[in-house]
């Protein structure tokens, strides 16, 4: 295996950070994620790209750009897993886990390092912008994101508990990620399992709006239920896994009862029930959109209006009802698996 080395660096900022790009059959999108890297305002001391026996060419597509690619002798099955092995290369301070098709602005990296100067704060995470904006699915996943990211995410920061820090890109201080066991494949979202460790250990997690960042998010139906069904059967793992934890955490509690309002009944009420009172009832129980929609506009429109992008956020806002829907579907279907039937999701599938 190649052992890691710095790359060359273009800025004077050095910031003791690796970062680790788990990557399976990414040959369209990790060259952008690499140079997104390798062009930030404060410069990794390491890329390591882990090819997780990709078929496509991606490990050589990393390899000719800079990055420090290693392969494990067999595909590891997840996300957790290709970054934990890759954890024991790194000898840095901090470390970094990004997707294999985000890019990032400039001085994300700069501002995220900046939020971990904290000695008790072990991880930090960006705000997420889909990189494309097109189909209804993207569109209402742009919605879904300009509104958490701009209201509810802020709050969970303030309180000092955001709920996941986000795997797409997130830093950490690498003694608190080690202790952690690196990312565990217990469940199967790493991302917020890992956050709730840190939680339960009480340590530190920030949330950074001004570091932004930029995946794919699934642009068809298919590729949105399989990313749904594994955040719906993450949730309920990590709630079955961390519930003493999260119970003893005043803020913790109401924020995963909002969660789960939210995934479960809050579209049928809005999307489903209300309608059907009115139809049948009395046009009045309309009132409740009248509250809802406006109250949900607020957020988009000012995670919008900085970024220049009313008429988007407007145009993509009816989207984010349908997902809404789709989401509570495949949040009920997980609630049955997992709690009823005792079928726990163990594949980690990609959502794009």
């Amino acid at each position: 295996m190649t052992e890691l080395a710095p790359t060359t660096a273009r800025f004077p900022l050095r910031s003791g950070l690796t970062i680790i790009v788990p990557a399976y059959n990414e040959v369209s999108t990790i060259a952008d994620t690499v140079r997104s890297l390798q062009n930030q305002t404060v410069q990794p001391e390491g890329i390591i790209v882990v090819d997780d026996c990709s078929s496509d060419g991606t490990g050589e597509v990393a390899q000719e750009l800079g990055a420090i690619v290693i392969r494990p002798p067999t595909n590891t099955g997840s996300k957790a897993g290709a970054q934990t092995f890759a954890l024991p290369r790194v000898s840095t301070e901090f470390t970094a886990g990004i997707d294999a098709d985000t890019i990032l602005a400039p001085h994300a990296l700069e501002l995220l390092l900046a939020a971990m100067e904290d000695k008790e704060v072990a991880a930090a995470c960006a705000f997420v912008v889909p990189r494309r904006v097109k189909s209804v699915w993207e569109r209402g996943r742009y919605v879904e994101y300009l509104s958490s990211y701009t209201m509810s995410k802020q709050i969970q920061d303030y309180y000092g508990f955001p709920l996941i820090s986000s795997g797409c890109l997130s830093t950490y201080r690498t003694e608190s990620l080690r202790r952690a066991g690196g990312w565990s494949t217990r469940t199967v979202g790493e991302d917020m399992d890992l956050t709730w460790s840190f939680h339960a250990a009480g340590l530190k997690v920030r949330f950074v709006p001004e570091a932004v960042c930029y995946p794919i998010e699934p642009h068809s139906l298919y590729l949105m239920r399989k990313q749904l069904k594994r955040w719906s059967h993450a949730f309920i793992q990590n709630l079955r896994l961390h519930w003493r934890a999260v119970a003893r955490v005043p803020y913790l509690r109401l924020a995963v009862a909002v969660g789960l309002w939210d995934a479960t009944l809050a579209p049928l009420v809005y999307l489903l029930m209300l309608p059907l009172f009115a139809i049948f009832l009395s046009p009045y129980w309309l009132i409740g959109w009248v509250i809802d929609a406006p109250v949900l506009l607020v957020p988009v429109l000012f995670g919008a209006l900085p970024r220049r992008e009313l008429g988007r956020a407007l145009l993509s806002y009816p989207a984010v009802f349908v997902l809404r829907i789709l989401n509570s579907i495949e949040f009920a279907k997980a609630l049955w698996l997992e709690l009823v039937m005792r079928r726990s999701l163990k594949d980690f599938e990609k959502g794009h």
